[in-house]
């Protein structure tokens, strides 16, 4: 189901988050996608948890694995994959 123009569905929001959490949505698109927030609890939490799981990725960093300990772990990998 399309949008009207004073409102959006459920699925475009699902659609726009992430361009909203990264501030590329127009300001129109931006007031439609806040206002339907406001009145959809299920969104609003949606909302919450990709805020939530950006952060945790943001947290996460880089762990240097030594050749030694790699290596072998590649091979498994590919070896199961060819299974």
């Amino acid at each position: 189901m399309a949008s009207s123009p004073d409102h959006i569905t459920c699925q475009e929001l699902v659609e726009q988050v992430t361009e909203y959490l990264d501030g590329a949505l127009s300001v129109e698109e931006t007031e439609l996608l806040e206002q339907h927030v406001n009145f959809c609890e299920g969104c609003d939490w949606y909302l919450d948890e990709m805020r939530r799981t950006i952060a945790t990725g943001n947290r996460l960093r880089e762990v240097h694995v030594p050749d030694k300990v790699l290596q072998p772990l590649l091979t498994a990998f590919r070896e199961r994959r060819q299974s």
